[in-house]
This record gives C-alpha cells, structure tokens and sequence, in this order.
C-alpha cells in the first residue's frame, strides 16, 4: 500500500467514526427528547373562595399531618418524619379506600400561608408530583389556591391524570366551603 493510499484510507476511516459517532449522539438526543415529550409536564389548578377569613381557614388546613379533619377522601394520616409544619416532614396519607401516599413537606410558610409537598410515593398515575396549598385573603374571606405540576405516567392520559387530581383538588376544596362559611 503506497504511503498516499495510507492516508487516504485513515481519512476514511476518520471521517466514518466522526460520522458514526455523530450518528450516535443525534439518536441519543433523539430518543431523551422523545422520551421527554412523551411525560410532558401538566399542570392542576383549583380554587374556593370561602366566608371565612383567611386566618380561619389556614388554621383549618395548616398541618401536614392532620388532612382528613378537612379533606374527606382521607382516613388517616401517619407521621414517619417530622411534624407537620416543618419542611422534611414525611406523611403516609391513608385514603377511605385503604390506598398510602407518601408525601414529603417541602415548604412550610406561615407568614404566605402556604406549604408545598411533593409525592414520594403513591398509586396515582403521576411522576414528579409537587403541589403548592395556599390561603389568600379575599375581602372578608378567603381564597384557598391548591395547584400542582407533575408528568403523568406512562399507560395513562394526560385528561385522566388531569382530571383524578383535579377531582381530588375539588373534593377537600368543597368540603372546605361547606364548613367554613
């Protein structure tokens, strides 16, 4: 093999590994984007406006580890970390059916009244659940904000998970209305 011939092949074989390896990257690239469009992020929004003032109504649903006196879906609720007015704080929130969600505070802020807590665990159809509560006054009332982002998990729609957290948002919210007055 004459010494140009030399060249010329490992100029090929160069240029096919660059290609190759290019090739590779953009089917990786690919594929992190495909499997990211696949778990978009959905958001949940749901509000009450309610009579009572807003101290009264934050003082109704304030602790982490106390849900089913407000929100009827929960029977129980156990503390395994923490309390429940401090961010770290672990929960298993026990439904009327029996189903466990282990939840974590993430955020506690008595002065804005709010708390956030993200889902470590649980049946529902979601991924990377974090959901905000917040008490904002509202004239002589108040307003209880409950929202949430979360990707939903493969096998079930976007609606559907949109939709069983909503109902769930729409449950504890309308029990609140018709107690606080």
């Amino acid at each position: 093999m004459t010494n140009e011939h030399q060249k010329r092949n490992h100029t090929f074989i160069s240029n096919t590994q660059r290609a190759a390896q290019t090739a590779v990257v953009g089917t990786v690239v690919a594929v992190t984007a495909a499997a990211m469009a696949a778990e978009p992020t959905v958001s949940v929004v749901e509000t009450v406006q309610l009579g009572a003032d807003a101290n009264r109504t934050w003082s109704a649903i304030k602790d982490f580890s106390d849900w089913p006196t407000w929100h009827p879906a929960f029977a129980d609720t156990q503390m395994i970390k923490g309390d429940g007015h401090s961010k770290g704080a672990v929960r298993v929130l026990v439904t009327n059916d029996g189903a466990k969600f282990t939840e974590e505070l993430t955020a506690f802020d008595r002065t804005a009244r709010s708390y956030q807590y993200r889902i470590i665990e649980s049946p529902a159809p979601v991924v990377d659940y974090v959901s905000t509560v917040q008490v904002k006054e509202a004239g002589t009332g108040s307003t209880v904000v409950w929202s949430s982002r979360f990707n939903v998990a493969a096998g079930t729609s976007e609606e559907d998970a949109k939709r069983l957290i909503s109902g769930v948002y729409r449950a504890g919210l309308d029990h609140l209305a018709s107690t606080l007055k």
